[in-house]
């Protein structure tokens, strides 16, 4: 008798691809799984899955993945350990004694450890261990350790992942840095501005309507502007605060995330910016991957989610198809005119020397190289920038209020 079974399955690519079958029995799906390219990772009868969604429903809407800081430092650890020559399993058990069992985070990082250890004890590889939890391990890593197991260098690929990840943890962090001093200069100048307009002007107001006197327009328009703050500035905030979430939903949507992104790259110093991000981003991650082992079309498959531009994605997923028709990857890659011309560069140099993965590590050092300058200079010009306008402003309603003062006083005299 055919049973339906739910099977989860590792795809050539390392997508944890989720599906049903027909079968007597599991071996015979397993069977079939295999048959067709996939690598089974669990497979479960239909009354089965029924019979435990009441008892797994609560534990799944709990669980999350590991943040990508504690991915980062369990592979440098893993990294460490079996290139000191311990085996896999006795390097989980050593992080996993080590992790500590209070807190929440420590927690977590025990349970996927535990996790990981139990589904290799049962005969699964680590790559197929890592897939069932694909909330915290990325198709990047699992082919990456998919391609060192195959090579028997899984330290290595560990390695070479660690420092991957270090390399993007430190780009990311690069660029919040530079952008928190300018955020925190705007935020406390439009304070100081409000302050300025709603609690200190109001203070003004009656003595200027005592004397009744014409008020300069600059003076009638700051008191305006005060008005309408003190009146409205809780629904100019919420306005502000729908307006964002709007935004959010709309960058959701694919068309207009690909107008957004389109238009992020043509502006003059942010698209320059974006352009050395995208380029550090796709040389970093197809270096790694070619090094280690992996098919250019799977890498680029991979590369085309850590972009983090839809244009860009678009880009190489174009030069994907290109590139499966023995075309080359450089050449389609600058036709789009998306990416530097240094990268494309050492892209075709490495094609024609058969050096593509260490010369794509060289272009994403240069390019870390040039986002760490991009916004040095971005930051150079907003500083400047913001305290001239805010500046401005402040001189303004300051102005203003003089220009009345002084009028009162001729009145006096």
């Amino acid at each position: 008798m055919s049973i339906t079974w739910h099977y989860s399955a590792l795809t050539v690519e390392g997508q944890l691809q989720r599906g049903q079958a027909q079968g007597p029995d599991e071996a015979h799906v397993v069977a079939y799984l295999r048959r067709s390219g996939l690598t089974p990772v669990r497979v479960t009868a239909q009354s089965e899955r029924g019979r435990l969604a009441g008892l797994q429903i609560s534990f799944t809407l709990r669980r999350t993945g590991l943040r990508r800081s504690q991915v980062a430092d369990i592979t440098r650890e893993l990294a460490l350990m079996l290139g000191a020559g311990l085996d896999l399993d006795r390097a989980l058990r050593f992080l996993i004694e080590t992790l500590p069992e209070t807190g929440r985070a420590g927690l977590r990082a025990r349970t996927v450890l535990i996790e990981l250890r139990d589904a290799m004890r049962n005969g699964g590889s680590f790559a197929t261990a890592l897939a069932t939890r694909s909330d915290s391990f990325t198709p990047l890593y699992i082919n990456l350790v998919k391609a060192g197991e195959a090579g028997g260098a899984l330290g290595e690929a560990l390695d070479r992942l660690a420092t991957l990840m270090e390399r993007e943890r430190k780009l990311t962090t690069s660029i919040q840095s530079a952008l928190i001093y300018p955020a925190i200069l705007v935020v406390a100048s439009i304070g100081s501005v409000v302050l300025l307009l709603t609690g200190v002007l109001p203070q003004f107001v009656p003595l200027f309507a005592e004397a009744g006197a014409q008020l300069p327009f600059l003076t009638r328009c700051v008191i305006a502007a005060g008005d309408f703050l003190t009146r409205w500035g809780l629904g100019l905030l919420l306005g502000c605060l729908a307006a964002m979430f709007m935004l959010r939903a709309l960058l959701a949507q694919p068309a207009f995330r690909l107008r957004f992104d389109q238009t992020l790259l043509r502006l003059p110093v942010v698209g320059a910016l974006s352009r050395n991000i995208m380029a550090a981003r796709l040389t970093r991650t197809l270096g790694t991957l070619l090094q280690n082992g992996v098919s250019l079309l799977s890498a680029l498959k991979i590369s085309e989610d850590v972009i983090g531009n839809r244009a860009g994605a678009g880009a190489v997923a174009a030069a994907a198809l290109v590139a499966r028709e023995g075309g080359g990857l450089s050449r389609p890659l600058e036709s789009t005119g998306l990416f530097p011309p240094r990268a494309i560069h050492l892209m075709r140099l490495g094609e024609e020397t058969a050096q593509l993965g260490p010369l794509c590590l060289r272009a994403a050092e240069l390019h870390e190289d040039a986002v760490r300058v991009d916004l040095q200079r971005l930051v150079a010009l907003l500083v400047p920038a913001i305290t001239v306008v805010m500046g401005a402003v402040v001189a303004g309603i300051v102005s203003a209020l003089l220009l009345a003062m002084l009028g009162l006083n001729d009145l006096a005299h």
